[in-house]
């Protein structure tokens, strides 16, 4: 079962700060691994229960984390811009810190990874850096290039944090919400975002990978996953009706049983 959240400190680009994390089902050591990266806006808390859903039915142990400036992680300072690079930051950078901090031998013992949005474009650029250090990925949502219906959804999430309640409910799963809020936002609205694009790099990808879009969803096409599978043609899709951004949240059903076949399949 899982654990209350702990904290543990990294020294990240020079600075030291506090990650936020939570191990579920750690009492089975021998079973696989899976990490969720959570997405633009997320959190730890607010994956909610989805997370040890899926470790149940795996029968995995899960790690669970909030990225700085997110949830309870050491926030953005106010005067600090992310760069275009930012995810391949957290992928180059934040994750192998984190997984090295907590003991987890990625080469004896490779995990999972399962990202959601952001969260699963950072998963796809580890999976390219550290192509012998993972067992498989599951990406929901993720991005592999900039889309102009992703661009508008994230100028309507602004206008929205401006002028509704979203900030107050968004500050229950963060402990500086204007630090998640804006450094997601400018950056994906920034000019120098729109050449973003990581298409070429998945062609360094050789674990199994399972790709999730929903057919309703506001930030992303299938041009994504069906393009992630262009160029890496063992990944598997799954497109999924009556579903948006969030497959966890609007489709879970198919998604655990989908993500239970999978994972069984190429464990």
């Amino acid at each position: 079962m899982s654990a209350p959240s702990q904290f543990i400190t990294l020294r990240i680009d020079s600075q030291e700060t506090s990650i936020e994390y939570q191990w579920l089902n750690a009492e089975n050591t021998q079973a696989p691994l899976v990490v969720f990266l959570h997405e633009g806006l997320g959190s730890l808390a607010m994956w909610k229960q989805f997370p040890q859903q899926l470790c149940d039915a795996l029968q995995c142990r899960g790690l669970v984390y909030s990225r700085p400036a997110y949830g309870q992680s050491t926030p953005r300072p106010a005067d600090e811009k992310w760069g275009v690079d930012f995810m391949h930051q957290q992928a180059y950078d934040v994750l192998p810190n984190l997984l090295s901090a907590l003991s987890v031998n990625t080469r004896s013992n490779p995990p999972w990874l399962f990202g959601h949005s952001d969260g699963g474009s950072v998963s796809l650029l580890y999976a390219a850096k550290y192509p012998d250090q993972l067992a498989g990925a599951i990406v929901l949502a993720p991005h592999i290039m900039v889309e102009p219906m992703t661009i508008s959804s994230i100028e309507q999430a602004r206008i929205v944090y401006q002028q509704t309640n979203l900030r107050e409910k968004l500050a229950r799963y963060h402990s500086d919400v204007d630090s998640a809020f804006w450094g997601w936002n400018d950056i994906w609205l920034n000019p120098d975002f729109l050449q973003w694009d990581i298409t070429a790099e998945l062609e360094n990808i050789r674990c199994p990978l399972l790709a999730v879009q929903g057919l309703d969803d506001e930030y992303g096409s299938l041009a994504q996953i069906r393009g992630i599978q262009r160029r890496l043609p063992h990944t598997e899709l799954l497109e999924l009706a009556g579903c948006g951004h969030s497959p966890h949240k609007d489709q879970a059903e198919a998604l655990i049983s989908t993500a239970r076949h999978f994972m069984h399949s190429h464990s």
